[in-house]
């Protein structure tokens, strides 16, 4: 309105950001949205007043975990002469009551990520999309990397389970490519790592996993064993990672791989299209990481162990053959 006294409606609604319509509409009515006239009431009876307090409402009180399409089916079974186009009013009217008379929802609060705070680490399984090497099926996962400021990602393929040694690798290669570390690094509770060690072993695998982060001068924490939501940020990207694969081999046209490095030059390339696309917030990001160290760490485990006459060991309930 400061603009029209001294310009005209259209130069007006320009400058100030809104469309020629708009003003004109201003123009005519220039009271604010709350002193105008209500909109109009219901021009059609309500399908549903019968029905609503007396049996949908009874309905979801006993059975909330009931979903709106079986609460469908169920008044059109008993009432044959409630219309199909109902459906949506239906589902729209359960919606809202459930959100005013439903059970409690856990409340989430939303995460404030800070450029260079926090780089996040978790394994996903592949077996779904049926990947081939040489004609033999592929058991595989992938260790995953993601900062949440600016949607870096890194993914490693791995081959079993998981493993520390698959994390260490895993990791010092996300960071090398990045080119920095971020101050705090992420992960689960890494129960299958731990899998089948005895309380030594864990105790070990503890302390080596800290030296890691150590070395590169990050804060190692955990999420709470069952609290997937405290991981959310990697947990969601898998779907998307995965999904973004399974794309690209569909337009590749086939799942057969030659080798195993072709298959993970495929797996770079899909993670490198999806950085291309966050560069810039990556470079902002790297403004506020960590300097690497001068070398990479030990992405290895030793072990000792004894080699029997028939040229064999076992390490972790699988046994190994090593030259004569």
């Amino acid at each position: 309105m400061t603009f029209r006294r001294t310009e005209p409606v259209p130069i007006a609604a320009a400058r100030a950001g809104f469309s020629t319509a708009t003003a004109y509409r201003i123009e005519q009515d220039p009271r604010p949205p709350s002193q105008r006239t209500p909109q109009r009431e219901r021009r059609r009876p309500d399908p549903l007043a019968a029905i609503w307090d007396s049996e949908v409402v009874p309905l979801l009180q006993t059975s909330p975990g009931l979903r709106p399409i079986a609460v469908f089916e169920e008044m059109r079974r008993r009432h044959p002469d409630l219309g199909a186009g109902t459906r949506r009013t239906l589902e729209r009217r359960i919606r809202s009551w459930r959100a005013l008379h439903g059970p409690e929802q856990e409340v989430i609060f939303r995460q404030l990520h800070e450029p260079g705070r926090l780089g996040l680490s978790d394994f996903t399984d592949m077996r779904d999309l049926a990947i081939t090497i040489a004609g033999q099926p592929l058991d595989h996962r992938l260790y995953h990397f993601r900062l949440p400021y600016s949607g870096f990602e890194h993914a490693h393929v791995v081959l079993g389970g998981e493993s520390y040694v698959a994390l260490a690798e895993g990791l010092q290669n996300a960071l090398w490519a990045l080119g920095g570390a971020p101050l705090e690094h992420r992960s689960d509770s890494l129960s299958a790592a731990f899998r089948n060690l005895g309380q030594e072993a864990a105790d070990d695998l503890t302390r080596r996993y800290d030296a890691l982060c150590t070395h590169y001068g990050m804060q190692p924490s955990r999420n709470n064993p069952g609290v997937a939501h405290e991981n959310g940020v990697i947990e969601s990207a898998h779907g998307h990672l995965k999904a973004a694969i399974a794309d690209a081999l569909l337009l590749r046209g086939a799942r057969e791989f030659a080798d195993l490095a072709v298959y993970r030059s495929f797996v770079d390339e899909v993670v490198g299209r999806h950085n291309a696309r966050v560069a810039p917030r990556i470079a902002i990001e790297r403004a506020s990481l960590r300097d690497l160290p001068a070398r990479r760490t030990a992405d290895h485990e030793e072990a000792v162990v004894t080699v029997t006459s028939s040229s064999g060991f076992t390490l972790r309930r699988v046994f190994y053959s090593v030259p004569s």
